[in-house]
């Protein structure tokens, strides 16, 4: 290794040229002698070890190792680029918030899980919403037969929206609303619901996925085609940057790549390249970035990988933010800093010992602390088999807040920051996502890639290796694939399901119809059809004044496939 190498650039956890010479000689020899005697009387587990997203593991990292990082890639917390958090002061100030999700039947029966939940010390709202109203069926369209209130909470009018959250001040406490597709039309009703009630706009926080690249390339939850979902997260960000100053308008995620079967890698690169495409797309109304990026937030996963989620974490802070600064001119510290939600892999639960699922979620809640998450939600231990129960999203919570309160975990601002490891790895990370970024650009671009499938394709390969390696035994599963307990039964009291849900749910949306002015929601599903036609102008003001006259969402995402039509993907072979 020669001065150049060791140079300016060199970290000050790295060594100057001499004594990098002779550590490079210590590692030689040490390897030469008390590796190779050791090994020869006590082989090593395998040939090889790799993260779980591949990339390989030494056995032992140096100095030397940080090579490649340079000081000014590290960092401070709070300072570009971020590496080492988005904040100064981190969890000192205040720990992340704990935004354990909740959804299931009608808006009243979440409406009492949310209660319960801020009464054990939760600190924000995370919704799901049932399948219909993630497709913007309404409750009793034919399609949602079966469906209603079953995986998350059934939303059909903004009578619905007044419920679920009747007795809650939307001011005090942040709001998450996890949906794509219709996405707008929920972020409509609540904007509606805040105005009922005489909010200040700019009070509320929270934010709505809104997310729809993703769902082309992972969770196939879509219902126009690209162009216009893509406008219509455009006039999100838009309308949210002009009014709603602490919210967040977006939230894109990488979570759901992630279980559809993609790599750590691609999880993390992916939400780059649709954040790009989103940039772009926002930009060309005239706005500066400045304008909206300070509210770009980002939801991910952790996975099993310990050192490398966090890893992962710190490295996609520094891409995004030399993204925002270096391609896009972004000139506000707050555009230039990653706020990401995470929740622990649900992928990673399972049937089989379903109660040491709390140690899995645990530790990836740990990691998630440890790469500076803003916001978590931490899994229940039966979520394997149903919507967990109100017992186990307790132990869900207290996992959060024994991290925090017990575990001095929250006390040092990234406190693995100048691991040789840790470094090494973010470094390897941030390489790698840059290398997936350009290949997309040089390809035509995320929409095109996505039109043309690469990204799926990418998915599919890397969960059909993982799929291999869990069948051959090469990826141990505790429970299922080692340590296995063939005779194990289930003693388990799961969440049930009120049969009587969409009989109320349909119940519900009638008495709107009955009561509405059926004529000035005709009118104005018109109009929303004119603006739709108009590229200029913003779908979400139209929105709200329909939901603020009883529209339903089956009407409004009915109306608009007139128009725009429905989303076909072509096959992956």
């Amino acid at each position: 290794m020669n001065d150049t190498t060791l140079g300016k650039n060199q970290p000050s956890a790295s060594v100057g040229a001499t004594a990098a010479q002779q550590l490079e000689r210590d590692v030689a020899s040490w390897e030469g002698n008390e590796v190779a005697k050791f090994i020869a009387k006590a082989p090593e587990r395998q040939p090889a070890f790799t993260t779980q997203g591949g990339f390989p593991v030494k056995r032992t990292y140096t100095a030397l190792d940080l090579a490649d990082t340079p000081l000014e890639d590290i960092g401070l917390p709070g300072r570009f680029p971020y590496t080492r958090g988005p904040y100064p002061t981190m969890y000192r100030g205040r720990t992340w918030t704990m935004r354990q999700i909740a959804g299931f039947g009608t808006a009243q029966d979440t409406n009492e899980r949310f209660k319960y939940l801020i009464a054990n010390g939760m600190t924000g709202l995370s919704t799901d919403f049932d399948m219909p109203t993630l497709m913007g069926y309404d409750s009793d369209h034919p399609m949602s037969e079966g469906e209603v209130g079953r995986e998350g909470v059934a939303i059909d009018t903004l009578a619905d929206m007044e419920r679920l959250f009747e007795g809650i001040d939307l001011t005090k406490i942040s709001v998450s609303l996890t949906i794509n597709p219709s996405a707008w039309i929920m972020l409509a009703m609540y904007v509606a619901l805040a105005k009922r009630r005489g909010y200040d706009l700019n009070a509320l926080s929270g934010t709505i996925q809104a997310d729809i690249l993703k769902e082309f390339q992972a969770q196939k939850e879509w219902i126009y085609p690209i162009a216009p979902s893509v406008r219509i997260v455009r006039d999100c960000i838009t309308y949210c940057a002009q009014n709603m100053k602490r919210y967040n308008p977006i939230n894109i995620s990488g979570y759901h790549i992630s279980e559809a079967g993609g790599s750590p890698l691609d999880e993390v690169a992916f939400t780059m390249c649709n954040l790009i495409t989103y940039v772009e797309e926002v930009q060309k109304t005239g706005m500066h970035v400045d304008e909206f990026a300070p509210r770009l937030a980002f939801f991910y996963v952790c996975q099993a990988d310990f050192f490398e989620e966090i890893a992962k974490f710190r490295a996609v802070r520094r891409v995004y933010a030399k993204i925002m600064r270096d391609r896009f001119g972004a000139k506000n510290p707050e555009s230039m800093r990653l706020r990401f939600h995470c929740q622990t892999a649900a992928a990673s639960l399972t049937k089989p010992q379903y109660e040491i699922n709390i140690v899995r979620t645990g530790l990836q809640a740990l990691s998630a602390v440890l790469g500076g998450a803003q916001s978590l939600h931490t899994n229940g231990r039966d979520e394997a088999f149903a919507i967990p129960t109100e017992e186990a999203m307790r132990i869900a919570l207290r996992t959060q807040q024994i991290i925090a309160d017990e575990s001095g975990a929250a006390d040092v601002v990234d406190p693995l920051g100048g691991s040789y490891f840790l470094e090494s790895l973010t470094t390897q990370y941030e390489k790698a996502i840059f290398k997936i970024i350009d290949e997309v650009d040089a390809h035509g671009g995320t929409i095109k890639l996505t039109d043309e499938n690469w990204f799926q394709r990418r998915i599919a390969d890397f969960a059909y290796e993982t799929a291999v390696k869990k069948a051959n035994g090469e990826k141990p599963v505790i429970g299922v694939n080692k340590y296995v307990m063939p005779d194990e039964k289930f003693d388990i009291e799961l969440h049930p399901y009120d049969e009587t849900t969409a009989k109320r749910q349909i119940a519900a949306l009638d008495k709107v119809r009955k009561e509405r002015d059926s004529a000035k929601v005709a009118k104005l599903l018109d109009k929303l059809v004119a603006v739709a036609k108009d590229p200029a102008q913003n779908i979400m003001p139209v929105t709200i004044e329909l939901v603020d006259a009883g529209a339903s969402m089956g009407d409004i995402v009915e109306k608009l496939k007139t128009l725009w039509g429905t989303y076909r993907e072509k096959p992956v072979f």
